[in-house]
């Protein structure tokens, strides 16, 4: 029958939907041993791949941030939205904090600190210099010491030139400069005052100590990633684990790196230089450690001769706009896809465009999630109007459809046909609630998928408690919202919010045609206590959309049933 059609699907949409809530909601995960200091340079192109070193030594006891820092001897940053330094032992960029974003809400707490140096626990870092074809020329290495041209910081108006001579005809030299946002140039330069040719290719690194504690969300990328010629290529953490060699990978430019969900360290070649890009991970002593390299096109320095070569290292927020400015300026190929927009790119992406446009106007992202959702009501009232006036005519029929029953509930077939014939003689066709639903799902799904991976979201307030839409509602109903002195469970963690959405979601049930089955209709209204407890956890700017969306729905569902004479 048609109602217990439409009942199965809702039920496979359920289960699909708590099966969905096990893979989207984040699980505890163990801490990760402590770091052991190494880093990896790529092999060279005629070489074979480094192999994962095998069992070491136990690592010496993990330092702390402070304590890394002031082990080694450091050049400042000081940019508009960078702090922290640079390593002259080994010239790496390893000390990054972001000077726009805190921990929390609060603009007091911690900044974020992207990057950390070796030695520390969990050491994230990128790293630049040559790889050599024979083993007979000495290369600057981790553990190489560089001579910066004079003590001032890196800042945006002076570039940091650090040197080092190897002793047997090569100087090497390393501009390092930044601009107003995430974006590192490294020039490295080689000279050649001896007598014989040397045969030199570049690298760049990104290289990640301890396996991080990802979210742990099915829909949101977080690991290891990058653009081959073009085409976004995204690895986890556990994949890369199972693997007996790197990833390897031929590409004309790109960029590869490591993303967070709201950060990511990235290095990106000359874009029109073919490279040889690696995804890797390796033991050292206990602690697992990913890689993310690639390794350039062959210079030969001849005596007398430079060669020199050019990348940048990207370490910052995810902002669209920034990436869009380096993808346009720099013609970085699909740079933006650092974000998740997901399946749905080609419209996830405007969507946003469109969210930051109105909040540009209103002021607050709340109200301009309000008012999207209000339009993308409109954009699809034709569809979402012949869907309610099926479900109105369905509901209309419902008297006559519980006579039938009661009529042939010993002769299935019969009833069908009576159903049937009955839909025909009022111009029902009870499947026209249903597909016009489906024709908006793509939409919804990526409006989630904005208000869900866009960093525009974080520590955004929206009203009253609502200081950050990215978080989950902070006041419990089930604690009297603070009043009693204690913390609920997880799963009892019921915001104002989550309330709101399930109430509205039973008042729109209650508009909707009712199985004539009592056990039926009960497992239906049953729907809304569930839902209570999934949205629980979810960030509030997407609780606030799904009420606001549902309250648009009740108001348009009921004057189409006021105007079609159905009762209310």
């Amino acid at each position: 029958m048609p109602e217990q059609r439409n009942l199965m699907i809702a039920m496979v949409l359920m289960i699909a939907i708590l099966f969905g809530y096990y893979l989207l909601v984040p699980q505890p995960k163990p801490q990760q041993p402590a770091e052991a200091v190494s880093t990896e340079a790529p092999a060279t192109a005629g070489g074979s791949a480094p192999s994962a070193p095998g069992a070491t030594p136990a690592a010496p006891a993990p330092l702390d941030r402070e304590a890394a820092l002031a082990r080694d001897p450091r050049v400042k940053i000081d940019a508009p939205r960078v702090s922290g330094s640079i390593s002259l032992e080994g010239g790496r960029i390893d000390d990054v904090a972001l000077v726009d974003y805190h921990e929390t809400v609060d603009q007091t707490s911690p900044r974020i600190e992207l990057l950390s140096p070796l030695g520390t626990k969990a050491a994230y870092y990128t790293q630049t210099g040559w790889v050599a074809s024979s083993n007979d020329v000495k290369l600057p290495g981790a553990e190489t010491v560089w001579t910066p041209a004079d003590d001032k910081p890196l800042t945006p108006e002076h570039p940091v030139t650090l040197t080092w001579d190897n002793g047997q005809g090569l100087v090497f030299e390393r501009q390092i400069a930044i601009d107003a946002n995430y974006m590192f140039t490294v020039t490295d330069k080689v000279t050649n005052t001896g007598d014989a040719a040397v045969t030199l290719y570049p690298y760049s690194l990104v290289s990640r100590s301890g396996t991080p504690q990802t979210l742990g969300y099915y829909i949101l990328h977080e690991g290891p990633l990058g653009v081959v010629d073009g085409t976004l290529k995204e690895y986890k953490y556990k994949d890369l684990a199972e693997q007996q060699q790197p990833v390897s990978a031929s590409s004309t430019g790109g960029w590869f790196g490591i993303t967070d969900k709201y950060w990511l360290a990235a290095v990106i070649p000359d874009q029109s230089e073919a490279v040889t890009a690696r995804f890797g991970h390796s033991v050292v002593g206990t602690t697992p450690k990913y890689q993310v390299d690639y390794l350039g096109s062959v210079r030969e320095v001849a005596p007398g001769a430079t060669a020199s070569t050019v990348s940048r290292v990207f370490a910052g927020a995810k902002e669209l706009d920034v990436l869009d400015g380096y993808g346009d300026a720099l013609g970085i190929k699909n740079f933006d896809l650092a974000i998740d927009f997901g399946w749905f790119y080609f419209l996830t992406k405007p969507i946003f465009l469109v969210l930051l446009w109105i909040e540009s106007i209103v002021g607050n992202l709340g109200i301009s999630i309000l008012i999207l959702t209000l339009c993308t009501k409109a954009l699809f009232f034709p569809l979402a109007n012949k869907s309610y006036v099926a479900m109105s005519k369905m509901k209309k029929l419902q008297p006559e459809l519980v006579k039938l029953r009661e009529r042939y509930k010993d002769d299935k077939v019969r009833l069908n046909q009576e159903m049937m014939g009955l839909y025909k003689k009022q111009k029902v066709n009870p499947a026209a609630g249903c597909l016009p639903i489906l024709v908006q799902i793509p939409v919804f799904f990526a409006l989630y998928k904005v208000l869900f991976v866009t960093i525009e979201m974080r520590h955004k307030p929206f009203f009253g408690w609502i200081h950050d839409l990215s978080a989950p509602d902070p006041l419990y109903i089930t604690n009297l919202f603070g009043l009693l002195p204690y913390t609920p469970p997880h799963f009892l963690a019921i915001g104002i919010w989550p309330v709101l959405m399930a109430f509205t979601m039973f008042l729109q049930q209650k508009l909707n045609p009712a199985p004539a089955d009592p056990t039926q209709a009960k497992i239906m209204m049953f729907l809304p206590v569930m839902f209570l407890f999934l949205f629980a956890g979810f960030p509030a700017g997407l609780v606030i959309y799904w009420t606001w969306n549902n309250l648009l729905s009740i108001g348009q569902q009921w004057l189409i049933m006021r105007r079609m004479g159905v009762k209310v």
